[in-house]
């Protein structure tokens, strides 16, 4: 009898531990469905080719345009503070609880002074600042402190938008916000039933009036009917969302007999389509409303890029690089002393600062950066990479090296690195693909010859592209 293990799908495994007795019940797509939604997904992106285009590797398609603020959250030139974490509504989507008020917060960090968050805008050089929660103007003060104090300091060079379900909005909260500094505003008017009543108070008062709400199955024949109406009403951008499965609503969304795709986290099969044949319906009609499908996907991948690239780059050490996936990359060979010192002659004649290489010796391994690379003879010795985490945290573990960044005399908060691999040695067959990804050396190889060690290297390097495979 065959006592092997059947193989486990990791991420199975994960949702099963994530929403334990209700995992169940869950209706993961299956290969058939997975097979003919890809076809008709393909069939509608095939139909409006002409009239789109895809932004960040393929992950969101864009008919007619995006926001500034949508540009910035797409090079991870943006920050979203959430000033409260309370709501006055109840929609079945919303995949957090959000019923205290609690602190402003931003990946983690908490910001209850106004100033120490405009230190950190400067800090990180960011371009976009948006306001969310919670919703933001049940603490309409406190937004309106922190919106005045970033374009105080900024002015003009940061892009300012909020987030509102619009129950609250009227024409004195539009005109303190407008005067406030916001740039842009945007309703998620599937609170509201969709209602556009309030989206249409604040044009003509914010310069830009955005929907953004996710693509809800059972309301395609609402939502398409809403296009026309909210390009007539002089809405700027409609912004398309996702739906996804969390912890908090999984009860809301099983009552709807969805289809679920495993990833990072379960995201709705049928809010993806939705959303395609909404672009689809205003292209064939030539709806004058920019808009876009920001998929899960999309923010997942690229969001979290950002987020480590930041820290990344703060902590990296100077023979370490940041990849396109926002992982810190250290380099290295390994062969005996006398060839590792020839490897920092060579790179020292070649104008390369002493900190871009670092000899270990006692170890057999010398690291350097992928610049060094192109000065370097790697011939007869071993090459290998590891790649680390990182994150921002409001204080030091000790468990992991870390790095104080002060934002002001008295707030600090700090870069701290985590494993992310272990030491991977570069196949002899494979260097040559390795050096032409990391070096820039040689011809691209394609994604889909890579195989073996480089798959797996691959996912630290870059931000996988394209929309999310059903199977």
């Amino acid at each position: 009898m065959d006592d092997t293990p059947a193989c486990v799908d990791p991420l199975a495994e994960k949702h099963r531990v994530e929403f334990g007795d209700a995992y169940d019940l869950l209706n993961f797509v299956s290969e058939d469905e997975a097979r003919r939604a890809k076809a008709f997904r393909n069939e509608i992106l095939v139909e409006i080719a002409s009239e789109i285009k895809f932004r960040n590797k393929r992950t969101k398609p864009v008919y007619r345009g995006i926001s500034r603020g949508c540009e910035l959250c797409g090079t991870g030139s943006w920050s979203c503070l959430f000033v409260n974490g309370k709501c006055n509504c109840r929609c079945f989507y919303c995949p957090a609880e959000q019923r205290v008020v609690g602190l402003p917060t931003t990946n983690t960090l908490t910001f209850p002074k106004v100033q120490d968050y405009v230190d950190y805008i400067g800090q990180f050089d960011f371009r976009g600042v948006s306001i969310s929660g919670g919703e933001p103007l049940l603490t309409l003060d406190t937004t309106l402190k922190f919106i005045t104090a970033v374009k105080r300091k900024f002015g003009d060079r940061t892009y300012l938008w909020i987030y509102t379900n619009g129950t609250l909005v009227d024409r004195d909260a539009l005109a303190r916000l407008r005067d406030a500094g916001i740039n842009e505003i945007r309703f998620d008017i599937g609170a509201t039933e969709y209602s556009l009543k309030k989206a249409r108070l604040a044009v003509g008062l914010i310069d830009h009036v955005t929907v953004e709400i996710p693509a809800v199955p059972e309301d395609y024949d609402v939502l398409k009917g809403k296009l026309h109406e909210m390009s007539e009403s002089g809405i700027s951008f409609l912004n398309l969302h996702q739906l996804r499965l969390t912890p908090y609503n999984r009860y809301n969304l099983l009552d709807r007999n969805y289809t679920y795709l495993h990833g990072e986290h379960p995201t709705v099969l049928e809010s993806e389509l939705t959303a395609l044949k909404l672009m689809r319906h205003a292209a064939e009609d030539r709806i004058p409303l920019a808009l876009n499908y920001c998929s899960y996907v999309y923010k997942n991948r690229f969001q979290r890029a950002a987020a480590r690239r930041r820290c990344g780059l703060l902590i990296r050490s100077p023979h370490e690089d940041v990849t396109e996936n926002g992982y810190i990359r250290s380099l290295y060979v390994e062969g005996p002393a006398d060839a590792l010192d020839s490897l920092a002659e060579s790179l020292s004649r070649s104008g390369h600062p002493a900190g871009s290489w670092r000899s270990a010796k006692e170890k057999g391994r010398f690291f350097f950066s992928s610049t060094g690379g192109h000065a370097m003879t790697l011939d007869n010795l071993r090459l290998g990479v590891a790649y680390y985490d990182s994150r921002l945290v409001q204080s030091i573990s000790y468990r992991n090296p870390f790095k104080e960044i002060r934002l002001n005399r008295n707030r600090s908060i700090f870069a701290e690195r985590t494993r992310a691999s272990n030491d991977m040695e570069i196949p002899e067959c494979q260097r040559a693909v390795f050096e032409a990804l990391v070096f820039g050396e040689g011809e691209p190889v394609p994604i889909a010859d890579m195989e073996g060690p480089l798959d797996q290297i691959l996912r630290y390097e870059t931000v996988e592209p394209d929309l999310q495979d059903y199977s």
